[in-house]
């Protein structure tokens, strides 16, 4: 899978550049992400390239979540990709939200959070509980 930085914004643009995301893509990779989660509790968040809403939760969650994780972050263009947010709708049964963030665990998501609610340090906590 590739890894790429997002570039929240121009002034930010150094700062963005700390935060690498895995590149959610394709439905090969969404079925490799639900079965890694069995192992690993993964996060996916859904971003709207052209949504202001979703650049501010995107660059407010980047801001806020520790640069030296080690957790699988994985992001999805869900205007360049809708039939992957399409299928996490309907493989995971939770309705779609832009932005979005989810946190699955044992092949379900266990958590989901959108627009304001979306928070890094709430999304960090219930990715390591057990």
């Amino acid at each position: 899978m590739s890894i790429f930085s997002f570039l929240s914004g121009s002034n930010e643009a150094d700062e963005a550049a700390k935060f690498h995301w895995n590149a959610l893509e394709d439905l090969a990779t969404l079925d490799a992400i639900i079965q890694e989660s069995a192992e690993y509790p993964v996060v996916i968040f859904k971003h709207s390239t052209r949504c202001g809403v979703s650049k501010m939760a995107l660059r407010q969650f980047e801001k806020e979540y520790p640069k030296n994780h080690q957790d699988h972050l994985y992001l999805l263009d869900l205007l360049e990709h809708r039939d992957v947010s399409n299928a996490i709708a309907e493989k995971l049964g939770v309705v779609h939200q832009s932005p979005q963030v989810l946190v699955l665990r044992g092949g379900q998501s266990v958590y989901d959070a959108s627009h304001s609610l979306i928070d890094a340090a709430t999304t960090q906590r219930i990715l390591h509980t057990r």
